[in-house]
């Protein structure tokens, strides 16, 4: 039986290294310098009270990952949902973006927020078929949002469901 369990962690934790190279090396291999170089953000942005960076681990090895950080008063900005090339078509990255929904609704959001790339087209239907709204035009072809006025983010949106309230008798 495969045990697979989610940690709390950081983008600088030595485990998670060889997952956070492999995001970062697809980034360059589907869209090489197109976004250019990436302004570093203050770790502390994924961090609770007001975000979370979790990785999936399958026998102590770092499998999948995704973090959230404030992006409004009600909203946290999903980043960082990837998957190890190995052990794609697996249901991970589903697994990740619900506990990732889980853990936003439980620190207080009401909604969420992304963005992905023009040339994922996998991640696109992940998120369409987890109910995120997109927006943008689906219906043209995702090359178009590389060219100005757009920057190549295909932005999505989603109202997270408040769990009930468990009352005592």
């Amino acid at each position: 039986m495969i045990e697979d369990t989610f940690i709390h962690t950081t983008p600088t934790d030595p485990l998670i290294e060889p997952i956070i190279d492999g995001l970062f090396q697809e980034y360059r291999d589907r869209y090489g310098d197109y976004f250019g170089e990436q302004e570093e953000e203050p770790l502390d942005l994924y961090a609770p009270p007001h975000g979370a960076f979790i990785v999936l681990l399958r026998h102590e090895t770092p499998i999948a990952m995704g973090a959230f950080k404030r992006y409004n008063v009600t909203t946290a900005e999903l980043k960082r949902i990837w998957t190890h090339r190995s052990m794609r078509r697996q249901g991970l990255a589903q697994r990740v973006l619900a506990e990732l929904e889980r853990l936003a609704t439980l620190q207080g959001y009401e909604s969420v927020f992304l963005t992905t790339g023009f040339r994922q087209p996998e991640a696109v239907r992940l998120y369409l078929s987890h109910g995120y709204q997109p927006q943008f035009d689906t219906s043209v072809d995702p090359e178009r949002y590389s060219q100005p006025p757009f920057d190549g983010r295909l932005p999505f949106t989603k109202t997270l469901l408040r769990q009930p309230v468990k009352r005592s008798a």
